[in-house]
């Protein structure tokens, strides 16, 4: 999923990231022997029925690749978990057109304005979403929680599931905040902060980076901010819950594929605190990065835009695979402090939809399947691969919405920071505006890194897209 999240208003802005998209050459259609193949859908296979379990799903209200449904219940004094991930896996065929061009998209690549989906619309959108009143396939995870909110036991069976309810965020939050949440979804709350808790006790961070939406008015653009509701981040808990089984699961088998984090170096965290400081942000030597996170209020500028910059500390995760009981050097992810594995979103990264099969064969006590076991190898790589993809798509929208935000304020002066100096040429780097929150290049005088400075805007042009800024 993109680590800076922007939605766009603007039919002009609409036809430049259209654009956008045929220049990166995004795929926008899919073959027909690809399409062909998924409107031939297999059955579901062997799944045990679950449909009696009333099961919701929460995800913003435009959504419709619905990839986990979940219910909570109190077990003695402590919680079950019962959490369905689509089963993708049910739908395609193993060397099929559908699997090889999964292969080749890799993730869902999401747009302001539009996403490109992994798997065509009939499975992602149809036939394999966990939409309400429809039964469907899922990977049904069953974790069963003590009073603390640590796990006991855990589980994964293939079942068919129904969803009752299409939730939203804003929604789940007025319904908990207002009393008249029914026991399942106020558990949401219950669970959500224990695991806060217990991701404090262990040194984890979420990073609760706002959404920005650009709109237009009276011919101008506007950058505004959105932070998510406390739902969010207790929808957010349950997912790195399923995902920490997962992992351990896996390491336990001997056979997985974990989303892993080094630690970040001294210096990564070093170069942050000199951009806090220049952000105005307070951040005492005692006080370490995580508490510092925990801190901050994404609906505050100068906190939006430290929250952006401190997505690089995450720039080193990737995927590794391991088999026949021969574990990974690195089997941990640093923000997670734990062993992690990507597992509940299969309808949009190729990775969970072998983490999820490997984890049903661990509990089942059977081999891995040999197109598992084939694909294991090459998939680090192609998740890397996706993942640059998918980078360079994000910083070109944000180029192009910033680029738009600004172009009819060429000449003006910003205040702002310089969060990166390149190594070879000192007098040029990246410099983060503090409102609005945009990153630009700037080239002049000889660059801190950490510097506080005045810059003025010498180019904003949506059609490049670029931004370029000059000291003061």
């Amino acid at each position: 999923m993109p680590r800076r999240r922007i939605r766009v208003t603007d039919v002009p802005l609409r036809a430049a990231f259209a654009a956008l998209r045929t220049e990166l050459g995004v795929p926008s259609q899919f073959p027909p022997e690809v399409l062909s193949e998924a409107e031939r859908l297999p059955g579901p296979g062997a799944h045990a029925d679950a449909t009696d379990i009333p099961f919701f799903t929460i995800d913003p209200p435009a959504s419709t690749d619905l990839d986990q449904a979940m219910h909570l219940s109190r077990r003695g004094t402590g919680y079950r978990l019962r959490y369905a991930i689509a089963d993708v896996a049910a739908f395609v065929v193993p060397g099929g057109f559908l699997d090889a061009e999964t292969h080749r998209r890799v993730m869902t690549l999401y747009f302001p304005d539009t996403r490109i989906p992994l798997h065509p619309p009939v499975l992602s959108e149809g036939a394999a979403s966990l939409l309400p009143d429809q039964v469907r396939p899922a990977a049904l995870w069953t974790i069963d929680l003590d009073a603390e909110g640590r796990t006991t036991a855990a589980d994964v069976r293939r079942a068919l599931v129904r969803s009752r309810a299409k939730l939203d965020y804003e929604g789940v939050q007025r319904a908990i905040d207002s009393g008249t949440a029914e026991e399942p979804l106020e558990l949401l709350r219950v669970v959500g902060e224990l695991r806060e808790r217990l991701e404090v006790e262990r040194g984890g961070i979420s990073l609760r980076v706002p959404e920005q939406e650009i709109v237009e008015r009276e011919g101008t653009y506007e950058l505004m901010y959105r932070a998510g509701v406390p739902a969010d981040g207790w929808n957010a808990q349950i997912s790195l819950l399923t995902g920490m089984a997962a992992a351990d699961l896996m390491l336990a088998y001997g056979t997985g594929v974990l989303r892993t984090l080094p630690a970040a170096p001294d210096g990564a965290v070093g170069r942050l605190r000199r951009t806090a400081h220049a952000l105005r942000i307070d951040w005492p030597h005692h006080v370490s990065y995580a508490a510092l996170i925990r801190s901050l209020d994404p609906g505050i500028p100068h906190h939006a835009a430290f929250l952006q910059e401190c997505t690089t500390l995450l720039r080193g995760a990737g995927y590794t695979t391991f088999r026949d009981g021969v574990l990974p050097d690195i089997t941990t992810h640093a923000a997670v402090a734990a062993p992690y594995a990507h597992c509940t979103a299969p309808l949009r990264r190729l990775a969970d939809r072998y983490a999820s099969e490997i984890c049903l064969v661990a509990v089942a006590g059977e081999p891995v399947p040999g197109w598992v076991g084939a694909a294991l190898d090459a998939l680090p790589g192609e998740m890397s691969e996706g993942g640059r993809r998918a980078g360079t798509v994000e910083r070109a929208c944000v180029d192009l919405v910033e680029a738009a935000l600004l172009k009819d304020r060429v000449g003006e002066v910003f205040d702002g920071c310089v969060v990166d100096v390149d190594e070879h040429r000192p007098t040029v780097g990246t410099v983060q505006l503090e409102t609005p929150a945009v990153i630009g290049r700037v080239e002049g005088a000889r660059l801190e890194l950490g510097e506080r400075l005045r810059v003025r805007l010498t180019e904003a042009d949506p059609g490049a897209p670029r931004v370029r800024f000059a000291p003061a």
